[in-house]
């Protein structure tokens, strides 16, 4: 990593630095952005429930309702039901992924114009939800102003991806997470030591193992999402000289699914909550209460299930094991004492769902881990805001971004050394 540092501050790397500095520029503009409430409204001061994931990525826009209070989550959304489209659904889509690099703007451009729609809904919607006293025009305004900040923030991720470095939509909810950490930290030590009611020590102990435990579920994160299974593979057109030394691996992380199962399993408990704020029904939203929600034990165990459900469902989607198969036949490609065809679909497939049992064990344990902390520090007495919170799917996805940017930044210094020492040849 030093070293990494060290040839970005290399003269001939000013390009990059510059890259780097409009990327930081960029999404200063968005945490700015997340502080400029919708004109004409108030900040939310009820519960937010699955709504909080939304906000955490948001960077508490959604809390202060500002104009970017959907950030690029409608995106999210478009993107997953555009991914689902794809499977032979429909013909035209599957037909657009198999066409390359053109079918694949093409694809891109649908979902842009997907996630503004979803925007427009999801925006007169949360309108109507918190503020069901405005009129038509009014909820008809704030819709419009939110989509139009959603598409702001598209088109400011869209920037940093050309013009800097890292996936701009990642990296706008990174920033987002980010931008709520201080702040965190901050409740925590006002919590634990100074207005905690405990001992002074106690409280310092407290806050201490609260900082240790954190940093060490990052660590614990890290080691997760670098973790793969490497399936050997061999091509008939190699020598079997060339066995050993340059062997092929293909390889298969252990969390293929990524934080989607853990948003898919928190949009589907959302709707019957949504539903029952149109409707008004007490005995409706009782029942939501209840059973529907993760503080529940009941809402808590149905959230654990969804997770590990759709942790199974989105990975067998992302890695086909027939396509798998096929494409590895198709090139001349084979798995060491694993016949092509049937025999790989099904090594692949058990591979897979081991892998996957682990993934989705490992999803559960970080998307439940803060409903665990704060029941047990709402059992233990101790006054906290529920903004402090240990682990979490926000933390996930920071380390899954920082990671991958980091990666993008090694691997363009080092093809640039490699040029470098080319033209001296």
């Amino acid at each position: 990593m030093f070293h990494t540092m060290k040839q970005l501050f290399a003269p001939t790397n000013k390009d990059l630095r510059k890259r780097i500095l409009f990327t930081l520029g960029a999404l200063m503009i968005f945490v700015i952005g997340t502080s400029i409430r919708v004109p004409g409204t108030d900040e939310i001061t009820s519960n937010l429930g699955f709504l909080e994931l939304m906000n955490a990525m948001g960077g508490g826009s959604l809390k202060n309702f500002s104009i970017f209070a959907l950030g690029v989550m409608p995106y999210i959304t478009a993107s997953i039901i555009m991914q689902l489209l794809q499977l032979d659904i429909i013909p035209y889509f599957s037909e657009l992924n198999k066409e390359g690099p053109v079918g694949r703007q093409k694809i891109n451009q649908i979902t842009r114009y997907m996630g503004i729609i979803f925007a427009f809904i999801e925006g007169f919607a949360f309108s109507f939800v918190f503020f069901n006293a405005a009129s038509a025009i009014e909820h008809l305004y704030i819709a419009t102003i939110l989509t139009a900040g959603t598409a702001f923030t598209l088109w400011l991720g869209d920037q940093i991806t050309q013009k800097g470095i890292g996936n701009g939509m990642s990296l706008i909810i990174m920033a987002g997470i980010i931008k709520e950490l201080p702040t965190m930290f901050v409740l925590a030590f006002q919590g634990l030591i100074l207005n905690s009611g405990l001992d002074l020590w106690l409280g310092i102990l407290l806050f201490v193992v609260f900082v240790i435990v954190y940093f060490l579920i990052i660590i614990g994160v890290i080691w997760v999402q670098e973790a793969d299974r490497k399936i050997p593979i061999q091509y008939a057109n190699k020598s079997t000289s060339a066995y050993g030394n340059n062997q092929s691996y293909m390889p298969i992380k252990i969390n293929s699914a990524g934080v989607v199962p853990v948003i898919f399993a928190s949009s589907f408990l959302m709707i019957p909550a949504t539903i029952a704020q149109f409707t008004k029904k007490a005995g409706f939203i009782n029942f939501c209460n209840h059973y529907l929600t993760y503080n529940t034990p009941v809402g808590f165990i149905i959230y654990i299930f969804l997770i590990f459900f759709f942790g199974y469902f989105y990975t067998f989607i992302q890695i086909r094991p027939e396509e798998l198969a096929k494409n590895l036949q198709q090139n001349g490609g084979f798995i060491p004492a694993i016949r092509p065809g049937k025999e790989t679909e099904n090594y692949v497939s058990k591979v897979l769902s081991r892998l996957t049992v682990v993934g989705s064990i490992f999803l559960i344990i970080i998307a439940g881990l803060p409903i665990l902390f704060t029941a047990i520090v709402n059992h233990a007495g101790i006054s906290l805001s529920n903004q402090v919170t240990i682990g979490g799917t926000g933390l996930l996805i920071v380390v899954g971004v920082a990671l991958e940017t980091y990666k993008q930044l090694e691997g363009s210094l080092v093809t640039r050394s490699y040029r470098k020492s080319y033209r001296r040849r």
